[in-house]
This record gives structure tokens, C-alpha cells and sequence, in this order.
């Protein structure tokens, strides 16, 4: 499988990496389109990777893959070198520390694992390390301060893993956790977990780094709960009769279909539970009961 080309990893955890982007000779991930340094959107939004274009994209690929000559490098240092990734050294580094007298620059996952903040709003910065945003809000103590998501513990004051909800100061989460859920929730329907509160809370978790996609949470998709609304189709008889099998139904006559009243997870053709032709409802054995005795309106299985 083809590896980003920018940061040349194939590891594709949307959580870290957002969506894998491939088309043509193309492969990148979302995250390091985003925050290469140079990079801009010069389409809309339907056009290309996000509005990144095509060429545009191959061609910070080819300068972040360009080898750099350590000697020719004015400071004769690695992590002024452009190209070369001050935390793995390797070449392709394509992300720069804002900071306007830091240099360092490194690859978008490298920077998350050696604890670098990416902004995911307005111009998408980026910081290391030593320049990254930090919270200067104190937490309400808390005996055994716990995750308030996963209930596992965190740490008693704000640092790069553990952050706390700035309007009620009580709610304190890990980074990964409150990622998870920003990603489910998305825009519409982010919120402090403990006290509810939207804008401020919101703008802090946007400012530490945490990713908030801007559309409807999963929960609220067209697609997320698509199966619920799908009419179970089967002839759950011991022995169905039917010779076209337990999936075909009729409107009308002995196959035709019958959902139980009360669960309506259960079904039956006519003719396999014997079933009253006038009868418009059925009950399964497990909600009229295996002793109950067939009711005027059809005979339980």
C-alpha cells in the first residue's frame, strides 16, 4: 500500500491522520495536507483533496522529497534544513513551527507523537513542542481526578494529555479521549461532557489542537442507523414451508408475510404458523408466550 506523500507513512487512524486521500499518482493523508507549510486552497471545496489541487499537491510533495545537502544548510544544523524532520531526521518534513523564531519543522504525525499542537481552524497552525499552546485555567481539586469520559485517571493539572473544561473547571479529559468524541460529535453537537457548555468550551478545545469536523455529529448521518429502519423479511418458522424460500413474501395469500405485533424482530409466512386468512396480527412465541393458546386473530408459532 502506498504511503502519504508527505509524511511516507501508510498508517491511515483517522483519529491521528484524518481520511486517506488518493487519486491518480496521488496518496496523502488529510492532516498533512492541511498543515504543510506553503500549502493553499486554491479550489473549492469539491475540487481536488479539500480544495488543495492536484498539481498543487504534487508540487510540495516533489520540494518537501528534494534532498537537502547538510553542508550547503547556512547553519549547518538538521533542524533548519527545511526538508529534514527535526524530531525522526529524516527528509520530507513539510510542517513548520509558527513560531517566528523557532525553525523547527517535522512531519505531521512525528509532531504528534513528540506532543506538537495543529490547530484545525483559520490558517491551521502549527506548533512545537517548546511553542505549543498550553491552558492556563486551575482545575477545581479533585481527590482522584478522572477522565470524565473513560473514568480512568488523569493528571491533577492541564498539560498536553489532560485538559480541562475551561466554564466549569470540574470536567477533565485525556487528549485522545475528547478527540474521539469531537470527531463523533462534530461542530453541531460538541459540548463540555460534564457541564454542557458550548462556545467556550469549544473555542479552547479548537485552540489546544483538538480537531472538530464541521458538519452533523455521526449519530444524526442519514446512514448511521440506516438498519434500524429496515422491516425484517424472514420466515423464522422451525420448518418454513414456502418453496420459494424464507425470504419471499406476497401481499397476499399463504405467503404472505406476518411481523410479530409486539417486537415486530420475528416473522412468519401464513401458511407455515397456519394463520387465520383474515387475520391482520401475529405474536411470536417468545412475546405471547410458548403455552399461550392461538388467539382469534392467528396462532402463535
Amino acid at each position: 500500500m502506498a504511503g502519504c506523500g508527505l509524511c511516507h507513512r501508510t498508517d491511515d487512524d483517522p483519529e491521528i491522520y484524518g481520511e486517506m486521500c488518493r487519486q491518480d499518482r496521488i496518496c496523502v493523508h488529510e492532516n498533512c495536507l492541511y498543515h504543510a507549510t506553503g500549502m493553499y486552497q486554491h479550489g473549492a471545496d469539491d475540487e481536488g483533496f479539500f480544495g488543495f489541487l492536484l498539481p498543487d499537491i504534487e508540487q510540495q510533495m516533489q520540494h518537501v522529497a528534494e534532498k537537502v545537502n547538510r553542508m550547503t544548510c547556512p547553519h549547518r544544523a538538521l533542524h533548519c534544513c527545511p526538508q529534514i524532520c527535526c524530531i525522526c531526521r529524516k527528509k520530507g518534513a513539510s510542517v513548520r513551527c509558527h513560531n517566528r523564531r523557532c525553525s523547527r519543522t517535522f512531519h505531521f504525525p512525528c509532531g504528534t507523537e513528540r506532543r506538537c499542537v495543529s490547530q484545525f481552524f483559520g490558517e491551521y497552525r502549527s506548533f512545537c513542542w517548546q511553542h505549543r499552546p498550553t491552558q492556563q485555567v486551575q482545575p477545581l481539586r479533585q481527590q482522584h481526578p478522572q477522565c470524565v469520559i473513560c473514568m480512568e485517571e488523569v493528571y491533577t493539572r492541564p498539560s498536553y494529555n489532560t485538559l480541562v473544561c475551561p466554564s466549569c473547571r470540574s470536567a477533565m479529559f485525556h487528549r485522545h479521549c475528547i478527540q474521539r468524541q469531537a470527531l463523533s460529535a462534530a461542530l453541531h453537537h460538541f459540548r463540555c461532557p460534564l457541564c454542557q457548555e458550548t462556545q467556550t468550551f469549544k473555542d479552547e478545545m479548537l485552540r489546544l489542537g483538538i480537531k472538530i469536523p464541521d458538519r452533523d455529529a455521526a449519530w444524526e448521518l442519514a446512514e448511521a442507523f440506516q438498519e434500524l429502519y429496515e422491516r425484517h423479511s424472514t420466515c423464522d418458522t422451525s420448518v418454513c414451508l414456502c418453496p420459494a424460500g424464507r425470504q419471499h413474501s406476497e401481499n397476499m395469500g399463504p405467503w404472505r408475510m406476518l411481523l410479530c405485533s409486539s417486537c415486530g424482530s420475528c416473522g412468519t409466512h401464513q401458511q407455515c404458523s397456519a394463520i387465520a386468512e383474515d387475520a391482520e396480527s401475529w405474536e411470536c412465541s417468545g412475546c405471547s408466550g410458548v403455552s399461550t393458546a392461538p388467539s382469534a386473530s392467528g396462532l402463535a408459532q
